[in-house]
């Protein structure tokens, strides 16, 4: 197997939480407050649940292994008759203004943008949040303008937690048609670079190289489950591996 040159994208679709937000505070603060009302609602009606709430690291660790809500309701204590409670308060607070400045920039993210930029590589942005949500954070955080285009959602405030493969591949498709175009194609690459399988999935159906990071939501364990091209830690390193790792196994 010897390696030869690999062409360096021209475009490079990235997701928004994960590789470049860190919204680990904010899912747990989430998880909390939807424990408190819960408890909060059955204990006033004398029908008192007690319950024991994961610590940050725990919490995390499943959500990154995709646990679902139901059973991560389940080892915190809820009762099979508190959940659906539970999993209401969960996608009404996640995307709380009051809790959204929790996300912070991961690190190194401004540094790996303009990496990108200084190669002549396109970046689009795509997200399941909301666009206008995404683009005051990006311009607050003076990186909006690296980006050629955001393509975001406009529909309920939860889609971005509920990661759906569907919308994120036709998000993809939409980003695409404007700053990947059928002519380009034959002449120029593409890849994706995100944090789930619904990164993972999209970019698969339209056909380009996958970058699976492990910063975000997803485990490296289960990332590997759904197969992308690669798999690193952040977006330093995808930048890096972009610029400056210009080779694939033939």
């Amino acid at each position: 197997m010897k390696k030869m040159p690999r062409e360096q994208p021209a475009t490079v679709f990235c997701d928004f939480d994960g590789p470049l937000v860190d919204v680990s505070a904010r899912y747990y603060s989430t998880y909390r407050l939807a424990l408190a009302n819960v408890c909060d609602y059955y204990n006033t009606d004398n029908l008192l649940i007690s319950i024991t709430p994961l610590s940050q690291e725990q919490f995390w660790q499943m959500k990154r292994n995709r646990v679902p809500d139901i059973e991560i309701a389940g080892k915190s204590g809820i009762p099979p008759a508190a959940i659906d409670p539970f999993l209401a308060q969960v996608s009404y607070i996640v995307n709380h203004t009051d809790l959204l400045y929790q996300d912070t920039i991961q690190p190194g993210v401004s540094w790996a943008l303009n990496l990108l930029r200084s190669e002549g590589i396109e970046l689009v942005l795509v997200t399941l949040r909301a666009q206008e949500q995404a683009e005051q954070i990006l311009a607050k955080a003076n990186l909006l303008h690296l980006f050629s285009g955001v393509f975001g959602t406009h529909a309920s405030e939860d889609v971005a937690y509920v990661n759906s493969i569907e919308l994120k591949t036709q998000l993809l498709k939409n980003a695409a048609a404007v700053h990947w175009p059928m002519p380009v194609r034959d002449q120029q690459t593409a890849c994706t670079i995100g944090d789930t399988e619904a990164d993972i999935w999209a970019g698969r159906n339209l056909g380009i190289e996958t970058i699976a990071l492990t910063c975000g939501i997803r485990s490296r364990e289960y990332l590997q489950q759904q197969s992308p091209s690669v798999i690193l830690e952040d977006l330093v390193s995808a930048s890096n591996y972009l610029v400056r790792s210009k080779v694939t196994c033939a």
